[in-house]
C-alpha cells in the first residue's frame, strides 16, 4: 500500500464482522479475532470524515511492540502481526490488511477503561480545578496544569461505545467487576505505565496518561485492544516540557486542539480536516512510532 492510500472502512466477504469501533474493525475467525486498524480518527466521541494516512499501521505496529515488550507484566491477547501466519482465507486481502491487522485471542471484554495518569492534564486537570480530586483520588493543593503527580494514579471509566466514557471511582469499578478483579487491573495498569515510562527514557518521551482495556480468558484478566498508542495516550516531548500550560505532544491532542481552534461545537457531523492538518497528524504519529521503537515505520508497497 502506498503512502497516499488510506483505509476508512472494510468488509471481508465470508468473514463475519463482530464489531465496528471508532477506529478498529473486528472480524470473527472462530477461535481468534482479526483486528483491523483503519485510518479513521475520532475526537470528542465523533468519527471524523477525513482519514489520516499511515495511522492504522502506526497503531497496529506500536501495539504489537508493547504487547511483546510488556508481556512479562501482564498476559495479553496478542498472537501475530506477521501476515504470512494469517489464515489462508485472508491472503487475498493482503494489500489492504498487511501491517494494519493483528491476530488476537478471543476474550470476554471487561466494560471498564483502566486509565493511569502521571501528569495533570485533560479532563483530570479540569476536575482537579473544581474539587482538588480526580475520580475520587485526592491530590495535593497548588498543582498546575501539566504538573507531574507525586505518583501515578489510577482513574477508571465505564466504557461507552456510543458516547463519552464516564469517569468512576475505584470503588464503583470494584462494585461492577468485583474487588479482586479491580485490584488486579489497578496493579497491572500502574505496572504497565511505570515500565513503559522507564522504557521511554531513551526516547525523551513523557507518558502523561494512557488507558488500558482488559478481557477475561478462563477467569484470568488479559490485556486487550491497543497498548500505549498515540490514540490511547498523551505522549509529550520531554525536551519541550514546561509545567503550567498545555504541552506539545505526539498524539491526537493535536487534532482536538485544531477542532477547538476551528470552532467546532463537538456535535456531529464533524468537519473535514484541511490537508496541512492531515499531513501534520501523520507526521506526529510516525514520529511517535520512530521514537518509541527506535526505527522508522517500515515502508510498505
Amino acid at each position: 500500500m502506498s503512502f497516499e492510500e488510506t483505509l476508512y472502512d472494510i468488509e471481508l466477504p465470508g468473514i463475519p464482522k463482530l464489531k465496528s469501533g471508532k477506529v478498529r474493525e473486528v472480524f470473527d475467525l472462530g477461535e481468534d479475532l482479526l483486528f483491523v486498524a483503519t485510518d479513521r480518527l475520532s475526537a470528542y466521541d465523533c468519527i471524523l470524515p477525513t482519514p489520516i494516512p499511515q495511522k492504522g499501521r502506526v497503531l497496529t505496529q506500536i501495539s504489537a511492540y508493547w504487547f511483546r515488550k510488556l508481556n512479562n507484566i501482564v498476559l495479553n491477547h496478542f498472537r501475530s502481526v506477521n501476515y504470512d501466519e494469517f489464515p489462508e482465507g485472508l491472503q487475498e486481502y493482503r494489500h489492504w490488511l498487511e501491517g494494519r491487522s493483528m491476530l488476537v485471542k478471543k476474550l470476554r471484554p471487561i466494560p471498564v477503561e483502566c486509565v493511569v495518569r502521571g501528569y495533570l492534564a485533560g479532563s483530570a486537570w479540569k476536575e482537579y480545578q473544581e474539587n482538588g480530586m480526580v475520580c475520587g483520588v485526592e491530590l495535593p493543593l497548588g498543582l498546575k496544569e501539566s504538573d507531574v503527580l507525586p505518583e501515578p494514579i489510577f482513574t477508571p471509566a465505564m466504557k461507552n461505545d456510543k458516547g463519552h466514557d464516564q469517569n468512576i471511582t475505584f470503588e464503583q469499578m470494584a462494585d461492577t467487576i468485583g474487588w479482586g478483579n479491580a485490584a488486579k487491573l489497578k496493579t497491572a495498569s500502574i505496572g504497565l505505565y511505570e515500565a513503559a515510562s522507564k522504557s521511554l527514557d531513551h526516547a525523551a518521551i513523557l507518558i502523561a496518561d494512557t488507558k488500558f482495556e482488559y478481557g477475561f480468558e478462563h477467569g484470568e484478566t488479559v490485556l486487550m485492544d491497543e497498548c500505549l498508542t498515540p490514540d490511547s495516550s498523551r505522549f509529550w516531548n520531554r525536551a519541550q516540557y514546561v509545567p503550567g500550560k498545555p504541552q506539545n505532544g505526539m498524539d491526537k491532542q493535536f487534532i482536538r486542539d485544531y477542532l477547538n481552534y476551528a470552532g467546532w461545537d463537538h456535535h456531529p457531523p464533524a468537519p473535514d480536516l484541511p490537508e496541512d492538518v492531515v499531513s501534520r497528524t501523520t507526521a506526529l504519529y510516525l514520529e511517535a512510532y520512530r521514537r518509541i521503537t527506535g526505527s522508522p515505520l517500515p515502508v510498505q508497497t
